[in-house]
């Protein structure tokens, strides 16, 4: 009888440590099933979920919104939504943590730059000087832009178009494109009184295509998705392209920015500010008429 009991006895302990090992249906452990639910199906980094807060330039919308719709297709948990609200709003909100991520297509002021952000360059862009296709002035140089913006030329005939009175269109302020065009062109702050003034470089498109005799400004992105209503004017002969703009052809070009504190991003803000730098970043970039910084 003691035999029989302690074989008994020494079955149901192999029994017990059989269970304890045993595999799932698909041979996983137990243990290692529970390692996978903490660290993600493929054993790798946890999946990224969460919102990303962002905003800013109207100029960097469509490349901004694109590589948002590619990163939360690659990351399902992850939602966003770009709040195109100018770049000096993009600035300001970075800073004072209404956005985590503010978007500029202007260099940062002096003020600006000392406010604790960091800064990343993500892309560059031409402002195109662009006219309605039926213009047939096809090349200024600078100083006549800024002659026409400022009011000192105020027809057509004398830059060889048409006698016909120029319509000057500009942003609004606060916008990064008439900062940079202003500058660069070299009228800061002396737009002529009466100037047609719209908000977002597809309000100046729509405006230029509607008036034969208008002249404006508008991002590169922006002259390649409105070809049909403005024309993209020679700059000192250069025409509005990437490569003069890389060569340094064409005058007129700026950077675009990412700004941010990094002590507000969360991890998703994190993982997308680096997509935007990789190469599927950079990609979106050019395919969207922006110039790549890689």
């Amino acid at each position: 009888m003691k035999r029989f009991l302690g074989i008994l006895s020494a079955a149901l302990i192999a029994v017990s440590l059989f269970s304890g090992c045993s595999n799932s249906k698909d041979g996983t452990s137990q243990q290692d099933t529970n390692t996978q639910s903490e660290t993600g199906s493929t054993g790798g980094a946890a999946a990224l979920s969460g919102s990303i807060n962002l905003g800013g330039s109207t100029s960097v919308e469509n490349v901004i919104v694109a590589a948002i719709d590619e990163f939360t297709a690659q990351n399902p948990d992850v939602t966003g939504k770009y709040d195109a609200t100018g770049s000096s709003v993009g600035v300001t909100n970075a800073i004072d943590g209404t956005y985590h991520l503010g978007f500029s297509s202007r260099e940062l002021k002096s003020e600006e730059a000392s406010s604790g952000l960091t800064q990343k360059k993500f892309a560059l862009d031409g402002i195109a000087v662009a006219v309605n296709p039926q213009n047939k002035v096809s090349d200024l140089t600078i100083a006549q832009i800024k002659d026409i913006f400022t009011g000192k030329i105020t027809n057509w005939k004398d830059v060889g178009g048409e006698d016909a009175k120029i319509v000057v269109v500009s942003r609004e302020a606060g916008s990064g494109t008439r900062d940079a065009f202003e500058e660069l062109v070299g009228f800061k702050g002396g737009l002529l009184n009466g100037a047609a003034i719209k908000d977002g470089n597809g309000n100046v498109a729509t405006y230029i295509g509607g008036e034969k005799n208008a002249i404006g400004y508008v991002s590169f992105v922006t002259l390649d998705e409105n070809k049909t209503l403005i024309r993209g004017l020679k700059v000192e002969g250069a025409d509005p392209t990437t490569d003069n703009v890389l060569n340094g052809k064409y005058k007129i070009s700026r950077p675009f920015i990412m700004v941010y504190k990094e002590a507000n991003l969360n991890g998703a803000e994190k993982a997308f500010a680096d997509f935007l730098m990789s190469d599927d970043g950079q990609q979106i970039v050019k395919e969207k008429g922006a110039i790549s910084v890689k």
